[in-house]
Formats: structure tokens, C-alpha cells, sequence
């Protein structure tokens, strides 16, 4: 399915739907076992891995949550995983491995540009550019804003963990849905 200019005013959407929400618990999830298979986010090895593992988990969600918005759960799943773990490693590495807010911010902008530009490749390459174009530019703000508001409620960052927690993953959920249910053709944005 491509994109569709030109769609009604009317079938526009406001949020994609209760099963988008479930994103907020699965982000989590995710983080938690990439943090514990990988370790503490400490060494590139330990991003490395529990990236590709939260990636996976976040790229699964994703698709789950949003199936017809990005195509191929195979493709979509194994794009987040490589870019979400490969941005962690240059974002971790980029801060020191620092747990403060300026470079817990810091690392999720450069982890979420990486996963940003694969997953918004994978969706040019559906032929959906629209949505690529918006969802590439979200990443990167929406995974910085995810850090920070774990960081201010009080969550122990110091864990060094792969990524933001349950405060983090409601703004995330929140944010990315409405950019999906803005631009995203009308017929995925069906709520399951």
C-alpha cells in the first residue's frame, strides 16, 4: 500500500487505536530483557546486545501495534533490531556511558536517529513516504523525550539500562501515535 494524497479531512484519526497503547507495556518488556541477557549498558558489547534484543522487542511491538502501517514483520522486526542496537552503541559510547539527564537525552536522540532512519528507510521502501518522513524525524525526539521523563520521575538510570522505562514508554506511546494516526494512509489506522 502506498501513500494516498489527497485522503478526506474527514478519515483522519486522532490516535490509532487501543492496541497501539499496548506499546506502553511492551517497551518495558523489552528493555528488560535486553538489559538482562546484554548487561549494563557500560560497553559496547553490552549495547550492542541488549540493543538488538530491545530492538527486536520494540520492532515487534510496533508492527503488533500498528501491523498494516509497517508491512513485513519479518523486515520491520530486523530493521529495529539492527538500528535500534547499533545507535546504542555509538549513542552510549557518544555520552560516556553517563546516566544524567543531559546524556540519557543525548543517547536517545542518537539511538533514536539510528532507528528512526532504518525503520523510516523500511518504510520508503513499502512506499509509504510520507509516514517515513515523519516517523524518521519523531525517533530521535520521541526516544530523547522517553529518557528524560524516566530520568525525572526518579527511575535508578544509573542501572544503566537498554531503555527508558514504564514514564517513558507512556510519552513514547502517546507521541508515536499520533504521528502514526497523522500520517499514515487511512486504512491503517483500523483500532483492533
Amino acid at each position: 500500500m502506498t501513500d494516498q494524497p489527497g485522503q478526506a479531512p474527514s478519515s483522519a484519526r486522532l490516535f490509532p487505536g487501543w492496541r497501539w497503547v499496548s506499546m506502553a507495556l511492551a517497551i518495558p518488556i523489552a528493555g528488560l530483557i535486553g538489559w538482562v541477557v546484554g548487561g549494563p549498558v557500560d560497553a559496547p558489547a553490552a549495547a550492542l546486545i541488549g540493543g538488538v534484543i530491545t530492538g527486536a522487542g520494540l520492532g515487534a511491538a510496533e508492527w503488533f501495534a500498528g501491523k498494516d502501517a509497517f508491512g513485513d514483520a519479518r523486515a520491520w522486526i530486523a530493521t529495529s533490531a539492527v538500528a535500534y542496537g547499533a545507535g546504542l552503541v555509538v549513542a552510549a559510547a557518544a555520552v560516556g556511558y553517563n546516566t544524567d539527564i543531559g546524556s540519557l537525552a543525548a543517547m536517545g536522540a542518537i539511538s533514536g536517529l539510528f532507528l528512526g532512519v532504518g525503520q523510516g528507510l523500511a518504510l520508503a521502501q513499502q512506499g509509504r513516504k510520507r509516514l517515513a518522513f515523519a516517523w524518521a524525524v519523531a525517533m530521535p525526539v520521541l526516544v530523547a523525550l522517553g529518557w528524560a521523563a524516566t530520568t525525572v520521575i526518579g527511575v535508578d538510570v544509573d542501572e544503566q539500562f537498554t531503555v527508558f522505562g514504564a514514564a517513558g514508554a507512556i510519552v513514547f506511546t502517546l507521541l508515536s501515535g499520533l504521528v502514526l494516526a497523522r500520517f499514515s494512509p487511512p486504512l491503517t489506522r483500523a483500532a483492533a
